[in-house]
């Protein structure tokens, strides 16, 4: 687990280092973020609060609670991912594309590399959530639990990132 999340941190590092870069070059032009990015960073970050309340059910063996936690982790992240799609259905609307500046660049290429990543996120909660389902998920059972709690913590941390990277430009 700890390569896959070195690699993505180095992904995102690459990244944001040649956005840092390019800031600084005197033809940079911010882009008007839409507000819904705001809306989408509190429910990402909400996730991560969900997902800690299916630990806890763990801890005590509440299945009906663990399942109910993950799925309401999991509808979180695919509002995420909504949200995401409406913020750029927004920036298109208003004739911001992938090429107009180095900015609009960066914005789609980082937020749609982080969202690949939540998928990939939904995809460890949609296994735990089967996992708990058929009681494989317990409280001395859940190896997976972790390594799928530790990748989605981590993607919300890299999300907060990017928002402050992007918010701030």
């Amino acid at each position: 687990m700890w390569l896959v999340v070195t690699a993505v941190a180095m992904l995102f590092a690459g990244l944001s280092s040649a956005y840092i870069v390019l800031r600084g070059l005197p033809t940079w032009q911010n882009i008007a973020v839409p507000s819904l990015v705001w809306v989408n960073t509190i429910v990402l970050v909400l996730s991560s609060f969900t997902l800690e309340s299916a630990r806890h059910a763990m801890k005590s063996d509440k299945y009906q609670s663990v399942t109910a936690w993950i799925g309401i982790t999991a509808a979180l992240g695919l509002g995420f991912l909504a949200g995401q799609i409406m913020v750029w259905r927004q920036l298109v609307a208003a004739g911001v594309y992938l090429p107009s500046t180095l900015h609009s660049s960066f914005f789609y290429v980082l937020t749609g590399v982080h969202g690949v990543h939540i998928i990939g996120g939904l995809v460890g909660l949609t296994i735990i959530f089967f996992k708990a389902t058929r009681r494989r998920l317990t409280s001395a059972n859940q190896e997976a639990f972790q390594v799928a709690a530790m990748y989605w913590h981590f993607m919300d941390a890299v999300w907060i990132y990017l928002f402050m990277l992007l918010m701030l430009a």
